[in-house]
């Protein structure tokens, strides 16, 4: 190119007349950066006890739960988008929405549910990371406990959040091993089609308790709470907002679209990877009559079509790396959720010694967690039973975030849409029914 024509591009380029072409890397990585609380609360959601939930789904009922994935996804996202624009609208998290605008008596109710319910699901966490550790390398399942519950517990404490949340989107990622063994493996593609979209039920005790364990892992107490605090660290980190509850913040409406779209994607990644261990699980374990998982060795075999021997590692790759993404998720939710109550200084933005009493409801609870593992249940049962007690669990928090994101008082021209509403009612009723059904057919 003559030098003349050269500088005349330059300076076409210099005055924006010109778009300059980005590489495929480079369109990936601005997409990547571009993943916020919505797309990490969507993977956390995959946590072990998620895919031991999926993997038992898959190895007992073949394909027949597999419109469950389909059916969940549009309710996940209307419940999640709701928690997350309160935290926008707000510049608090839920539990300091609840306790500006409501009795104690409920906002209380809403943290020991949650403390509850996360408790035991980071003791089920831990005890999966360390019985995968443990079957890959032989060490005693004690010190995996121990070890992965200091490196947890250190990379919450003393990472900083912006740091801390691109580590959570990698770790995501080791899901997509799932993706790959269902397209591998032989399957029956026309019955996966029926079995997605034509719901079959059955009102057997099983059925019930597993499609209570799926909504319960996949709509869950502890994601209410994060989406929404998370909202807020977003803007503070933005400089919107001086410090979480600090007033209203400065945010726009660009932000409202922002955070949907960031929202859906995350739940739809959620989504899909349940929808792919069901179907690797059905055609690994189920078809080899392992129907009833106990075991990391058991769940590991749905991982063998693509890595043969290693299917151990890559399923402890995952177990672990999903694991240190939900334990902190789970933790710093709790810890949000107690911090709001009694007005503590919270935040992942700040620092250890600026915020003694959030760390410390987060090491308080990991360490009740690991303490969990010792009342003799396996931890990969132990996962599965979780997962029924968020279901359990998840319905009257739901009530709550639906009358609060109706409530114009506090969120403005911001409140619910009639889909919204639509979505957001009709899920929390059919978990509210769906959790009677189960407590009343266990006490017959």
């Amino acid at each position: 190119m003559p030098k003349k024509e050269e500088n005349k591009v330059t300076l076409e380029a210099a005055l924006g007349r010109t778009k300059i072409k980005k590489s495929p890397k480079q369109k990936v990585k601005k997409l990547f950066n571009s993943l916020g609380p919505g797309f990490i609360t969507g993977a956390s959601d995959d946590d072990p006890s998620g895919i031991q939930t999926y993997s038992q789904t898959g190895a007992q009922f073949g394909y027949g739960q597999l419109w469950a994935a389909l059916f969940s996804f549009p309710f996940m996202a209307a419940i999640q988008e709701m928690c997350g624009r309160i935290g926008l609208v707000t510049g608090r998290g839920l539990a300091g929405v609840i306790k500006k605008n409501y009795s104690k008596k409920i906002l209380y109710f809403s943290v020991i549910i949650l403390l509850i319910a996360n408790t035991i699901n980071i003791g089920a966490d831990l005890g999966a990371m360390a019985s995968s550790g443990q079957l890959v390398f032989g060490i005693n399942f004690i010190y995996w406990l121990l070890g992965i519950t200091v490196i947890t517990l250190t990379l919450e404490i003393f990472v900083s959040y912006k740091t801390y949340a691109k580590i959570l989107k990698y770790f995501a990622f080791t899901l997509l091993s799932y993706v790959i063994v269902a397209f591998i493996v032989n399957q029956n593609w026309l019955q996966i089609l029926i079995s997605t979209f034509v719901p079959s039920f059955s009102f057997s005790k099983e059925y019930l308790l597993n499609i209570v364990a799926i909504l319960g892992t996949t709509i869950s107490p502890y994601l209410f709470f994060w989406q929404a605090n998370e909202e807020v660290e977003e803007e503070v980190e933005k400089r919107e907002l001086k410090s979480m509850g600090a007033g209203i913040p400065k945010f726009k409406k660009r932000d409202i679209n922002d955070l949907k779209t960031d929202t859906i994607s995350g739940m739809f990644f959620s989504n899909l990877i349940m929808f792919f261990i069901i179907i690797a699980t059905a055609s690994t374990l189920g078809i080899h009559g392992i129907m009833n998982i106990q075991t990391a060795d058991q769940a590991a075999q749905a991982l063998k079509p693509i890595a043969g021997d290693f299917a151990y590692l890559l399923f402890a790759l995952g177990i672990i790396g999903t694991g240190l993404l939900a334990v902190p998720v789970l933790a710093g939710s709790a810890s949000y959720a107690l911090s709001e109550s009694f007005s503590m200084k919270e935040g992942l933005y700040k620092k250890f010694r600026q915020a003694h009493g959030f760390y410390g409801v987060i090491t308080i609870a990991t360490m009740i967690g690991l303490v969990v593992n010792f009342i003799g249940i396996p931890p990969f049962r132990m996962l599965y039973y979780t997962a029924v007690l968020n279901g359990i669990a998840a319905p009257p928090l739901m009530f709550i975030i639906m009358k609060i994101s109706n409530n114009r008082k506090i969120l403005g021209k911001y409140t619910n849409r009639k889909v919204s509403n639509i979505l957001g009612w009709t899920i929390t009723t059919i978990m509210s029914l769906c959790a009677i059904a189960l407590l009343v057919s266990l006490l017959l």
